[in-house]
């Protein structure tokens, strides 16, 4: 089951890297195409997902096999994760390398559901590169099957505690990828989406992800008192993890109260998607209570 993991592990790269040509192929021709019709119209064009610019079934077709193959990395990471698990016994969060797949996977299901939802392919050039070098950075780290370490033998409680945490980190993904399309326009790059539709795609992102990120902190409170014998032992991913919770609070709440648009925003989600990352890793730099990661 291992080996059948592991294979599955290496086609979903494999995947993600193809489907990442295939969105890249598709939007740079949609561009052309538009940027022709609004020379020719002798004004601007803007990408909204809409059809009232033409479009070559050549480019459309490339979008769909990137979505398609898409799909399939997804397939193949929960493949991967399946055979892991019943391989191990229990949930396949227990070190890194395996927290690292679970990531990915959650990047990958949250854009797909966010690119079902709004149309936005160009939103997988940033999203899944993302995807993709966390996945290569697992095939960096160990993939040993190990046993349970004692902290980590609430099987169920485990498995929540992660899958809730994968859903919020890849809701900030999509975010973080909307805020940064957001900032290249008003920078000036031509032809991206509307600013209204990636501030809303932005927000819609945070606000699925808050709550998840909510219950990562409140099931981690919990889960440290039965592990450690304590609800909060101020832990560098404890704290990191506030810290993260604390900085999207604080865009709902100046986007919500204080009518919050635009750059500020934007910046702010881009902080807020470091902060993510930090929240990810900061257990390898500062170990702490969480330093079971498998590569000490």
């Amino acid at each position: 089951m291992l080996k059948m993991s592991e294979y599955s592990f290496i086609a979903a790269i494999l995947s993600v890297a193809l489907a990442i040509v295939f969105y890249a192929v598709a939007v740079v021709s949609v561009r052309v195409q538009r940027g022709r019709a609004a020379v020719a119209a002798g004004g601007a064009a803007t990408f909204d997902g809409g059809t009232s610019v033409a479009v070559t079934s050549g480019s459309s077709t490339f979008g769909t096999y990137g979505t398609l193959v898409a799909w399939l990395s997804f397939a193949f990471l929960l493949a991967s994760l399946t055979f892991r698990t019943i391989a191990t016994g229990h949930g396949p969060f227990a070190n890194m390398y395996e927290f690292s797949i679970s990531f990915a996977t959650g990047i990958i299901g949250v854009y797909l559901f966010f690119e079902r939802r709004y149309h936005q392919r160009i939103l997988g050039l940033i999203v899944l590169p993302i995807a993709l070098l966390m996945l290569l950075y697992a095939t960096t780290i160990p993939a040993t099957a190990d046993p349970l370490v004692p902290a980590l033998q609430n099987n169920l409680l485990l498995t929540v505690h992660v899958a809730v945490a994968i859903v919020a980190y890849g809701t900030f993904s999509v975010s973080f990828a909307a805020a940064v399309l957001y900032l290249l326009q008003s920078y000036g790059v031509p032809r991206l989406p509307r600013a209204e539709l990636l501030d809303e795609i932005s927000y819609r992102a945070v606000v699925i992800g808050f709550p998840f990120m909510t219950l990562v902190i409140i099931l981690g409170a919990v889960w440290a008192n039965v592990a450690w014998g304590s609800y909060w032992s101020w832990d560098p991913k404890e704290t990191a993890s506030l810290v993260t919770w604390l900085i999207y609070g604080a865009y709902l709440h100046a986007r919500v109260v204080r009518g919050w648009r635009g750059n500020r925003a934007a910046w702010l989600l881009v902080v807020g998607f470091g902060a993510t990352l930090f929240t990810y890793f900061g257990n390898l730099f500062f170990g702490g209570l969480h330093s079971y990661s498998g590569l000490n």
